[in-house]
């Protein structure tokens, strides 16, 4: 598997920092990351996704919390195609230009 590196939380120390690569064949995309506090989970619960599916978060996977200012290495469609695509662009360059100072709030 061929990894391409991101970016990386910005003035991180040594250890322990939110990271993202893309997988170069498939791009999917690898993120290391806080573990979401059981609130956000349940919260996430809460809400669902599409009516039917379930809840539950499978053994196989987790729920992480991302941070906002990583969202400015996230890989962007060249042009945005539709008004969702400009909508979600609009709000990724929010998240860049948020006073986030980077805490863990997941926790």
């Amino acid at each position: 598997m061929a990894l391409r590196f991101l970016g990386i939380w910005p003035n991180t120390p040594d250890d322990g920092s939110p990271t993202i690569w893309q997988e170069e064949e498939t791009g999917d995309l690898i993120i290391q990351s806080w573990k979401a506090d059981e609130a956000t989970v349940r919260a996430a619960q809460k809400v669902g996704s599409i009516p039917g599916h379930s809840t539950d978060v499978p053994p196989h996977e987790t729920v992480i919390r991302l941070p906002a200012n990583m969202l400015q290495f996230m890989p962007q469609p060249e042009a945005a195609t539709s008004a969702r695509d400009g909508l979600a662009i609009e709000g990724r360059s929010q998240a860049i230009n948020s006073e986030d100072d980077g805490g863990n709030s997941g926790t």
